[in-house]
């Protein structure tokens, strides 16, 4: 599946919002939203004019695919199966997203970011109830223990982490025991659990067109 390159910070000013892409640098005062929180490129302090019912659902779904590190098929087709399920699609869509592996593992403060959680989970640093899981998009249920696989213990990256989960915090929805390095999911995440500005229903919009 083809991935960005580029810089990410770009990503930020282009949706207008810190999507914490690069993790604890993200918490510094090196972040490059803070210092240009405008949009990248030569004309993106002009002034915004007025955007379109399309432009605005557009962005939505651009924003929460690019904070997820999704394809646009892959997202796409996270959309089709919360559309198959029971109650609102919006919601479904977003809890489904959480449950992925490669975000829970920064979600419990394992990782730095997604993008690392990805990487990390793909190279077997990491075991689901005892079992070795190299799928990013592996979802999580409840009950199941996440933790860093034994040889893997001694990474930086993972102890840096883990050093900085106390500014990020761990949502409810998970327990960790940092002192072991894992995790436990003890619920489903509930839609109040998701802080970040998102507006689901403008993806349910673009995508019902």
């Amino acid at each position: 599946m083809a991935r960005y390159n580029g810089s990410v910070c770009r990503i930020c000013r282009r949706e207008n919002l810190k999507l914490f892409l690069k993790g604890d640098r993200c918490y510094s005062d090196k972040c490059a939203f803070d210092r240009r929180s405008y949009p990248p490129g030569q004309h993106g302090q002009r002034r915004r004019g007025k955007v379109s019912d399309y432009g605005i659902q557009l962005r939505e779904k651009q924003k929460v695919k690019r904070m997820y590190g999704l394809g646009e098929k892959q997202f796409h087709l996270f959309f089709e199966r919360a559309d198959q399920q029971k109650g609102i699609t919006g919601t479904n869509l977003l809890i489904a997203l959480e449950r992925r592996l490669d975000n829970v593992v920064y979600r419990l403060g394992l990782v730095n970011s997604r993008t690392q959680g990805r990487h990390f989970v793909r190279h077997n640093h990491f075991l689901v109830n005892g079992k070795k899981v190299n799928v990013p998009s592996f979802l999580v249920n409840v009950g199941d223990v996440i933790e860093v696989r034994e040889k893997s213990r001694n990474i930086q990256a993972i102890s840096d982490a883990l050093d900085a989960v106390v500014r990020r915090g761990v949502p409810q929805w998970l327990e960790l025991e940092k002192d072991n390095m894992k995790g436990t999911v003890k619920s489903f995440p509930e839609r109040e659990d998701l802080t970040m500005p998102m507006q689901e229903q403008f993806i349910v919009e673009l995508y019902s067109k």
